[in-house]
């Protein structure tokens, strides 16, 4: 059993050995811990990947004032919390289109409408601050579910644009939205 001071300096130094041994050990008890926290075991895998793969590039953070599983639990804890508040954003998103709209009133209590309301807003309002280039790329990424390929085909531009175009789409409605 390595310590976990072993553990962090042989990851940070890029031991290959060690990070296949940190992977091997957390990755359980980190699933154990999510599984309790997330019922869908889909969403509960996806957090668990992305949160070992910020656990590794926050190791250089880790000041040893709490146990490594601790640290990477609260890495989780957030994961989990932008995990879901992402996929609400995307609910409301999608609530425009009128046949989506039933199913998603379903989904959320009236407790919810108002937060739903203002975050459709504040949504619409960032895709008005952004490039409106930027606007139709997102909008057929994550509301009509298009793949790199079909946005490609659809703007008669390369895949490698389409992916890099949507890359700074990203980022600009991030920088909106903030």
């Amino acid at each position: 059993m390595m310590s976990e001071k072993e553990i962090i300096n042989g990851i940070l130094h890029g031991n290959e050995k060690t990070l296949r041994f940190f992977y091997l050990y957390y990755q359980p008890r980190l699933g154990a811990y999510l599984k309790n926290k997330v019922s869908n075991e889909e969403d509960a895998e996806e957090i668990l990947q992305d949160t070992l793969l910020a656990t590794i590039e926050g190791l250089r953070d880790f000041a040893f004032r709490s146990s490594l599983f601790t640290f990477i639990c609260s890495i989780a804890n957030h994961k989990v919390i932008d995990y879901y508040r992402k996929k609400k954003i995307k609910n409301v998103v999608f609530s425009h289109i009128p046949d989506i709209e039933p199913l998603i009133a379903t989904l959320s209590g009236p407790e919810d409408d108002f937060n739903d309301q203002l975050l459709k807003q504040k949504i619409i309002a960032t895709f008005r601050k952004i490039a409106p280039r930027y606007s139709l790329i997102l909008k057929l990424k994550y509301v009509y579910g298009y793949s790199v390929e079909e946005i490609a085909r659809k703007l008669s531009i390369s895949f490698k644009s389409a992916e890099s175009q949507l890359f700074r789409a990203r980022r600009a409605f991030e920088l909106a939205y903030s």
